[in-house]
């Protein structure tokens, strides 16, 4: 009798979260601002948190993404340095530095929690 154990991590679950933002500010060009957003979180292994940018009749564009466990990425016309995220506790604030005229806007923070469950499959030959 042979038996052998896998340990696979499959099983995504997904479900909708809370996401707060204040409401907007003015802020003049050169200067620096900070978005405030918070969120609901969970005991979910990962947290998944996004930045849009809504410019005056146009769709939302990809600003950035960040992730509890340390993964980060800015659209190239969002540069780090300019445009920084970082998670802490329950909260992602996105602050703009050197503001732009172009950077007026509307900005969506949005958040996914995926939990991986762990499963455990025992195989018997």
């Amino acid at each position: 009798l042979l038996t052998e154990t896998l340990l696979y991590r499959w099983n995504i679950e997904c479900k909708g979260d809370k996401v707060v933002q204040d409401e907007g500010g003015v802020a003049a060009e050169g200067t620096s601002t900070t978005l405030p957003c918070t969120f609901d979180k969970s005991d979910y292994f990962n947290v998944h948190l996004f930045w849009y940018k809504q410019e005056e009749n146009q769709i939302p564009k990809y600003a950035l993404y960040r992730d509890t466990i340390g993964t980060s990425n800015n659209a190239p016309e969002f540069s780090k340095g300019r445009f920084e995220a970082a998670i802490t506790g329950n909260s992602v604030p996105l602050k703009i530095q050197r503001l732009h005229v172009t950077d007026s806007a509307v900005y969506y923070c949005a958040v996914s929690e995926m939990m991986l469950r762990y499963v455990l499959l025992t195989l018997s030959a």
